[in-house]
């Protein structure tokens, strides 16, 4: 369709405007070709005319339809022109509040001037492996797509960040290095991303500046090399730094600053190690108080300088280069303030004793006496001698102002250096990843060298960009194979040509450099003759010869030529270099050893021989040659990359937060090259869509005969029949390309096809309504015209009458009215008249008494007048005497001065002026110093004047308070006497009818007190009663609060042990990470020992080592805290049960006594034999030896059973204490029972209030007293136990203060250690490395031999011991058998139940066979196929028998190699395997199984109720395997985490396309028309992931989790956090998502919750807490479909989200999109409604959910029920090794 049948009636266009650059209107009237006028409507009603030029026939460009408006992608617009993407920019900056837009592949920031929350942790895990085009713009996503292209194309990248001065780039450039530093990791030193980032606050102090524009400004451009190993992890960095202004160090303009670092030393110069810097304010110095702005608000120079300082130290630039590096900065700072004293002719001087010489020099370590020589003179070399002369006051200070400025420039480049050094990486470099932040295009009002070469930096990158588009556009279209033509596009290559090439620019100023008196007017009059003619880029102002403007390819530029050579030659005195370089500060030598010839252009003698001055200068670079150079370089390496690009704008100038000024706004696009990238899409097909998009869309296009079931031939025809010019959309083989405005038509046609059908159906239904209405009014009419006639008829008899007798009265009222009109016009006349008179009268008087003050006032003007004329003339007078005077003067001056020209007359002046000069100055120093002291008292003065005012001005107020307090209570007094003579009468009449009822009183008392005397005896046994059922009650409430605070104490611990779960767990899944990464790196290290030993890193090795030792204490020290936390929730358990349950019977008591006994005896026989087999000497195996591990778990086992037979004995004594009580109770007669008066009516806890009982019934013999007192004997028992966990908690602490405090020194000590080893070479470091390693080695073996001491001492006393022991024990056997012979001891009927040879359930194996136990138990074993067959958790009974054979032989080496050998399999094979969900799972349920199974037999009365009689007699009976339980613990917790990390692995890709971008009902609303984003190379263009796949995967892993047999708990938990993956990752992305906030997709989003929660409620029951976790999400898809426009709307939705955050519900309000033309926008308005409801809700500021939450898991107990003897061993496991028994 051609161009102009598109300027249709109401179609939107734009107009060009002064103020908002361009302007809305709307067309009143169709356009034909060859009208010369637009008739438009503006947006503020105004009509206006637009005449077209003839010449041109240029239409106003057109506005894009609303829907379009707010995009991601600025091509995605139909119309693709300036105010369309102005508009766009300004909708999404100012309305929606997003300062990221696409533009191709072009990423537009714009600075918001405010801190937004986009860059958190948890945005950049939302953005990691996600693709451009289904993400919101962001930094994130253009660093994504950098990562993903370098990791898939194995080709380096570059993001190339540019814009003017306070457009964000440096923030931006910061934000995607944070991006990689996050998402690789590295892979050699733990803190490479650390020093990466830390490097930003150092280039900051030293190379960024507060200017007009922008108050942290680089200052210098940057380009940091982030380099990658093969497994894309961070292994180093590299900077290159371009043009630093070094001009800044020695002027600033007005409102600006010099670097930050000067400012932040001044601020910190109280600080002790600065003192010697004898620095002050920064006012007191000339280089940094020229912008008279020294302070930045909302910023801590303080603060700065600590976080540069900390940046140094992490970067391994130990403390003292740092006050190096601080000394030299304090020493320009003293360098400025030096003072040069003007001399008449061409000489200055400076004076030695100048203070700030003597700091400078003292802090270079330079001679004062030459510094401050050649400071004032230069040497000049002719082919015979050589001279000294002296300089100008002015060349002087540009002298030292060079000077300063090469001294900074040495110490940035060194600083540099240092910086690459400390990031370079001993690893080889695989793939880079480059970020560009250079500075943008610059125009000023005066422009200078450096603005020229800015913008010649920028010619060059705009060239490569242009280059870049293009060749993407070209990709595009030969990957779609369809034909195109060559795009036009602006190529700047001869404005590069006129800068860089022979005879350019650069060329002549580097030849004028070389000539020996060039200058910038011999420059100036060069390029007017080479370039003038021959290049049409370069031309010449009109007013002007000092001058040139460059055409650019942003605009036109005027450069004065003022400074060019000065500052491309970069001169510096080398006499003054010389003096430096006989400095003693070796770090001052440092900065100037190397190529000085290369990076500084010294100031040589002018008159040399001509041979001699072209070989030197032939030698030297100019500052215009190493840029270009440099530029070259780094184009070179950009070209050898893939660039992304970045483009800040500055939105105003006032740094106003979101407003945007559309004149500089446009300014920048046009700078940085974005309306370029839209005119080169623009002039191709900038509009793509798929076959399957544009069927979606525009169906209703389409008949129902022409849709076919192939969709891109029905797309075809459709085209074809709508659009006769071929050349607007070509077919490609998966997209349709449209040309720009045709994606426009069709939304045309669309909205007309869709207003016809409304029209037809509203024809229609209208219709209807109208011919129902007519009949009904039909029949109303008639009926209502009959009683309307009658009704008329009666009102107008009604009316004849009135209207007669109206007539008379009107007659009558009208004679009474005028009447009353002419006396009131008679009585106004004379009251005008009267005042009249009297004004005119008084107006005469006034002119009499005018003209008399007049001539006063002329007498006193003439006067003044005549003595302004003489003094005038007097002033001529002295005027002409003076000029007189002054010739004269002048004829005796020139006398003089040929006087002076004599030397006798100078010796004579000379004589005594230093004497004079000294004097003047201590007379000077005395004035300040009497001056300050004048100061100072004045201060004191004023404060004592100041508080003594305030004193008086206190006193005053109170005095005046007081005062009208006075005056109050005077006004008040009458009254009072008035109140009180009143209430005197009332008082009277009182005292009479006192009297009179005092009389009946007494009366009454006597009657009554007989009355009160029999109420009182009754009311005292009343009182009895009272006073002791309150004594009850208190009791009983002392009671209820002591079991309330024991419950609530139960509740606390039970919340602090689920928390101290989730933080071990947390801990234990780092420390196995770490382990395992300490492995591989063993490894790894190993590895390149044997092959390039040089490069080994042993400090990174020691680092790790200790990290590990680290953590193992911190998860031993997690773990015993949460024994204790466990335990303590067990003591208060039981207590619980106690007080609520009482106490149980006697008989009971006793048979536990009796248990006890017996297990007091066994545990004595146990003894006995563990005794025996340690020193029989016919036993079968010898003793284990000393110091062995066996012979130290023995002894850990006496101790164990040393002190469970002491527990035991005080549990014995407990129980006969309460045995002897209770038989003494029995004897006694009920009325101990009854003296305890207890109302257990009162309490609720124990009986029904409304049911009365008698309480001696309850009372009966002393139940209640008896548990009394057994409730005090189990308060005492607690409190000893507390007293002892207090002791020991003590003790701990004092234990984990010793060893931080030692760690601390370890870690100071290994700091200084790495710092001092970072500053050396590499071979020196390793040596180091071995050094510190064997010190280290060295240490450790000296106190393993202390701590073998005293081993040896403890056990040389345990042998004692156990001699002493044998001794008894053959005694007390002896004894024991002479007993059994002459009666059955009851110790005989203890010992039956262990014969444990009878067991069944068990499988014996040989010594050693546990290898090739697990080998075929463990590593084999496949979990899918020939694992599922077997019974659920086959492998865990089948190691459990083992070990209940291990234990029956009482073999300890065989339990503890077994169970070590299962954890270290396991381990290996979830390591290995782990990223499988299916042997995850397999193990998992397994580990559990194992876990439960030692529970079950354990023999632990907790344990054992659950099992069968038979599975009782199978517990262990010899090893106490506890610890082994929280080892397998930590294992199960493990292998969780390990299935939860495979699942969002898997679930991850599958959530965003099944959740949120697959649409179950295609085509009802339609897509909204936008274009494609092209996809990143690494990720395939699958087919759409639908719910049901989604539900296939999670009904998989269901299924197989139950046929692994893992307990109920445990997939209830696994499902609850699959849920909270889909609810977290389906919310991050729609809140990061523009095109997912409509009202259509939270209609599917909810649709697709219902099939979750239909799924859920076929598979697990309602109280695993999975269905809660997408409340968050079904609350975001609610706000998606709510009303959205009342206050009513915004409090319904604020009751509603309450699953959602402030900050989401904002966000998702912001980027709610209508994807049809009938839905509206979230006014602001409502927006701001919002907020200011939920203001005061208290809920975390984040606004995404943690999706890589994990809960903590908890093991709960599952007792099994299958019978251990009954389990038979398949074959196919080849376990034929084992016997049952």
């Amino acid at each position: 369709m051609a161009g102009p049948e598109l300027y249709t009636k109401h179609a939107r266009v734009w107009l060009p405007d002064a103020v908002e650059v361009w302007k809305s209107a709307k067309l009143l009237k169709d356009y034909a070709p060859g009208n010369q006028t637009l008739f438009l409507l503006l947006d503020d009603g105004t009509e206006v005319e637009y005449k077209i030029d003839p010449r041109t026939n240029n239409l106003p460009p057109l506005r894009n339809p609303n829907i379009l408006v707010g995009e991601n992608d600025l091509t995605a617009l139909s119309y693709l022109n300036e105010p369309a993407v102005l508009h766009n920019i300004k909708v999404r900056f100012i309305d929606s509040k997003l300062i990221y837009t696409y533009c191709g592949i072009v990423l537009v920031a714009v600075n918001p001037y405010e801190s937004l929350p986009i860059y958190e942790a948890d945005i950049i895990h939302a953005y990691r492996g996600q693709d451009m085009a289904d993400m919101d713009p962001h930094i994130f996503a253009v660093a994504e797509e950098a990562y993903k292209q370098m990791a898939s194309d194995q080709q380096n990248q570059s993001i190339i960040v540019s814009g003017e001065s306070g457009a964000g780039k440096t923030v931006s450039a910061k934000f995607a290095m944070r991006y990689f530093a996050t998402v690789s990791g590295s892979s050699g030193e733990a803190d490479i991303e650390e020093r990466v980032l830390a490097s930003n606050p150092i280039m900051e102090a030293l190379g960024n500046a507060k200017t007009t524009r922008n108050d942290n400004s680089s200052r210098f451009g940057k380009y940091i090399e982030i380099g990658f190993d093969k497994k894309q992890r961070i292994i180093g960095a590299h900077m290159r730094t371009y043009l630093l202004e070094k001009s800044r160090v020695v002027f600033q303009a007005y409102g600006e600053r010099n670097y930050h670092i000067f400012y932040q030393l001044c601020a910190s110069s109280h600080l002790p190690e600065f003192k010697n810097f004898k620095l002050g304010d920064a006012d007191d110095f000339h280089y940094t108080n020229q912008g008279h702005n020294p302070v930045i608000d909302g910023v801590d120079d303080v603060k700065d300088l600590c976080n540069t300082r900390r940046a140094f130290s992490l970067l391994g630039i130990g403390e003292s280069h740092q006050m190096e590096i601080y000394q030299i900065l304090a020493a320009i700072l003293h360098l400025s303030n030096v003072e040069v004293i003007d001399h008449s002719g061409d000489r200055s001087s400076i004076s030695t004793n100048d203070f700030h010489l003597l700091v400078f020099c003292e802090l270079m370590d330079v001679p004062r006496d030459e510094m401050a020589r050649w400071l004032c003179h230069r040497k000049l070399q002719t082919t015979t001698e050589t001279y000294v002369k002296g300089l100008s006051k002015s060349n002087a200070v540009n002298g030292r102002d060079a000077l300063a400025k090469h001294i900074y420039a040495r110490l940035f480049s060194w600083v540099v250096g240092c910086i690459n050094n400390v990031l370079k990486s001993a690893i080889k470099q695989h793939s880079f990843i480059g970020v560009l932040d250079i500075y943008g295009f610059e125009t000023f009002d005066t422009n200078s060298f450096e603005q020229f070469c800015i913008n010649y930096a920028n010619e060059k990158l705009q060239q490569q960009f242009n280059l870049h588009v293009f060749k993407l556009e070209q990709e595009e279209y030969m990957k779609e194979e369809i034909p195109w033509t060559l795009i036009d596009f602006y190529d700047n290559q001869p404005c590069i040509n006129l800068i860089e090439a022979k005879l350019g620019i650069l060329d002549l100023l580097d030849e004028e450099c070389k000539m020996p008196k060039g200058s910038d007017g011999t420059w100036c009059q060069k390029m007017y003759n080479n370039l003038l003619k021959q290049n049409a880029h370069f031309e010449k102002p009109r007013l002007s010869n000092s001058a040139f403007i460059v055409h650019h390819f942003a605009d036109q530029v005027e450069y004065q030529c003022d400074g060019f050579l000065e500052k491309n030659k970069d001169t510096v005195n080398e006499e003054q270099i010389c003096v430096l370089q006989k400095s003693k500060f070796e770090f001052l030598l440092k900065l100037f050893v190397g190529n000085d010839k290369a990076t500084s252009y010294t100031n040589r003698p002018a008159s040399s021989t001509k041979r001699s001055g072209q070989s030197q200068r032939g030698n030297k670079k100019t500052v215009g040659l190493q840029f270009r150079q440099s530029l070259h370089l780094l184009m070179d390496t950009l070209n050898a990359t893939t660039p992304h690009y970045v483009r800040c704008i500055k939105p105003n100038d006032q740094k106003v937060p979101f407003s945007l000024d559309p004149l500089r706004a446009v300014q920048q696009l046009r700078a940085c090259g974005i309306l370029e990238t839209i005119r080169i899409s623009a002039a191709g097909f900038p509009s793509k869509w798929t076959y399957q998009e544009f069927f979606c869309r525009y169906r209703v296009l389409m008949k129902q005969k022409d849709v076919l079931p192939d969709v891109k031939q029905t797309c075809q025809n459709l085209l074809k029949k709508l659009i006769q010019d071929e050349n607007l959309y070509q077919f490609g083989k998966n997209k349709i390309f449209f040309r720009a405005g045709q994606v426009a038509y069709f939304e045309k046609l669309r909205s007309e096809r869709l207003r016809r059908a409304c029209v037809s159906i509203q024809k229609t239904i209208r219709c209807w309504l109208a011919r129902k209405k007519y009949l009904r009014m039909k029949q109303s009419a008639v009926t209502v015209q009959r009683y309307v006639r009658g009704h008329q008829a009666r009102r107008y008899v009604r009316f004849l009458r009135r209207t007669k007798a109206a007539v008379a009265i009107q007659r009558n009222v009208r004679m009474w009215a005028a009447r009353r009109r002419y006396q009131k016009l008679r009585s106004a006349s004379i009251a005008i008249q009267c005042f009249f008179r009297a004004y005119a009268a008084r107006k005469m008087y006034y002119k009499i008494l005018y003209e008399e003050k007049a001539l006063v006032i002329q007498k006193w003007v003439k006067g003044w007048l005549a003595r302004q004329r003489y003094r005038r003339a007097r002033a001529h007078i002295i005027l002409l005497q003076c000029c007189v005077r002054r010739i004269l003067a002048k004829r005796e001056l020139k006398k003089l001065k040929v006087e002076a020209r004599s030397m006798e007359h100078l010796k004579n002046l000379n004589v005594g002026m230093e004497n004079k000069i000294m004097q003047l100055q201590h007379k000077l120093d005395e004035q300040h110093k009497d001056v300050r002291e004048l100061s100072e008292r004045l201060n004191a003065a004023a404060k004592i004047h100041d508080m003594e005012r305030e004193r008086h001005c206190k006193e005053i107020e109170s005095l005046q308070r007081s005062e009208q307090k006075a005056k109050a209570k005077t006004e008040r007094l009458p009254s009072l006497m008035e109140q009180l003579s009143f209430l005197q009468r009332e008082l009277e009449n009182t005292r009479g009818e006192k009297e009179v009822l005092e009389e009946q009183n007494d009366v009454y008392k006597e009657q009554t007190q007989q009355v009160v005397e029999e109420l009182n005896m009754k009311n005292g046994l009343l009182n009895d009663e009272k006073e002791n059922l309150n004594q009850v009650i208190l009791e009983q409430k002392q009671q209820l609060t002591e079991v309330k605070s024991q419950v609530e104490n139960t509740e606390k611990l039970q919340e602090e042990l689920a928390e101290e779960r989730a933080r071990y767990q947390s801990l234990l899944s780092e420390h196995l990470h770490l382990r395992e990464l300490h492995k591989d790196l063993k490894e790894e290290l190993q590895r390149r020992l044997d092959e390039t030993p040089s490069n080994v890193d042993l400090p990174l090795i020691l680092k790790l080592q200790r990290r590990v030792r680290e953590l193992e204490r911190d998860k031993q020290s997690l773990q015993r805290h949460l024994d204790e936390k466990e335990a303590q929730e067990e003591e208060a358990k039981d207590v619980e049960e106690e007080l609520t349950v009482g106490r149980a019977e006697l008989d009971l008591e006793s048979l536990k006594r009796q248990e006890l006994e017996s297990e007091n005896k066994k545990l004595k026989q146990d003894l006995s034999e563990l005794r025996k087999s340690l020193t029989s000497e016919n036993s079968e195996m010898l003793p284990p030896a000393v110091g062995s591990t066996t012979y130290n778990v023995l002894l850990e086992q006496l101790d164990s059973s040393n002190e469970e037979l002491k527990l035991r004995k005080e549990e014995v004594l407990l129980l006969q204490s309460h045995i002897v009580r209770q038989e003494a109770m029995k004897y006694k007669d009920s009325a101990l029972g009854e003296g305890v008066n207890l109302n257990l009516s009162e309490v609720p806890l124990f009986q029904d209030t409304d049911r009365p009982t008698d309480i001696h019934t309850l009372n009966e013999d002393g139940e209640l007293w008896l548990a009394y007192e057994g409730l005090k004997e189990t308060n005492r028992v607690l409190e000893c136990q507390m007293q002892k966990l207090e002791r020991q908690h003590g003790e701990r602490y004092e234990k984990l203060l010793e060893e931080v405090n030692t760690l601390k020194q370890e870690k100071e000590q290994q700091q200084k250690l790495l710092a001092q080893t970072l500053l050396l070479p590499e071979d020196a470091r390793i040596e180091a490395g071995l050094e510190l390693e064997i010190t280290r080695l060295t240490l450790e073996n000296l106190e393993l031999m202390e701590q073998q001491d005293k081993q040896d001492k403890t056990i040389v006393n345990l042998k004692k011991d156990l001699q002493l022991y044998k001794s008894r024990v053959e005694e007390f056997q002896a004894q024991q058998r002479k007993a059994s012979i002459s009666t059955n001891s009851p110790a005989e009927a203890v010992s039956i139940p262990r014969k444990e040879r009878e067991y069944q359930g068990m499988l014996e194996y040989k010594e050693g066979e546990e290898g090739r136990l697990v080998k075929s138990l463990v590593l084999d074993l496949k979990a899918r196929g020939v694992a599922v067959n077997f019974l659920p958790g086959l492998p865990a009974y089948i190691i459990f028998m083992c070990l209940r054979y291990a234990d029956r032989v009482n073999d300890d080496q065989r339990v503890s190699t077994l169970l070590n050998s299962v954890l270290c399999s396991v381990k290996g094979v979830i390591k290995r395997r782990g990223k499988d969900f299916d042997v995850s799972s397999f193990w998992l349920s397994n580990m559990s199984r194992l876990l439960n199974c030692l529970k079950q037999y354990s023999g632990d009365d907790t344990f054992k109720k659950h099992n069968t009689a038979k599975q009782n007699e199978h517990c262990l009976t010899n090893f106490e395997l506890t610890e082994y339980q929280n080892v397998f613990a930590d294992l199960a917790v493990q292998i969780y985490r390990r299935l939860i990390e495979s699942m969002e692995d898997t679930l991850q890709p599958l959530i965003v396309s099944s959740m949120l971008e697959h649409e179950t009902i295609q085509g009802v609303l339609g897509s909204k028309p936008t274009g494609l984003r092209k996809k990143s190379s690494g990720s395939p263009e699958d087919d759409s992931v639908t719910v049901e796949v989604l539900l296939q995967q999670l009904g998989l892993w269901h299924a197989t989790m139950i046929k692994h047999g893992m307990d109920s708990g445990l997939i209830k938990q696994v499902v609850r956090q699959q849920f909270h993956l889909i609810c977290a990752v389906t919310l991050n992305h729609l809140l990061l998502r523009k095109d997912m906030c409509s009202w259509s997709k939270g209609l599917q989003i909810r649709y697709n919750v219902w099939q979750l929660e239909e799924w859920l409620a076929e598979r697990e029951p309602a109280d695993c807490g999975a269905k809660e976790m997408l409340e968050p999400l079904v609350q975001a898809a609610q706000l998606l479909q709510v009303n959205k426009k009342t206050e009513a709307d915004a409090q319904a939705i604020c009751n509603m989200c309450t699953g959602l955050t402030t900050a989401q519900i904002v966000k998702v309000l912001t980027l709610y999109t209508p994807v049809i033309e009938f839905e509206e926008r979230v006014t602001t308005t409502f927006i701001a409604t919002i907020r200011d409801i939920l203001k005061d809700r208290e809920e975390s500021s984040t606004l995404m959910m943690d999706a890589k939450k994990v809960f903590s898991v908890t093991l709960s107990f599952s007792p099994s029920t299958v019978a251990l003897e009954t389990i038979q061993i398949p074959i196919s496991l080849k376990l034929d090794f084992l016997n049952r028994i």
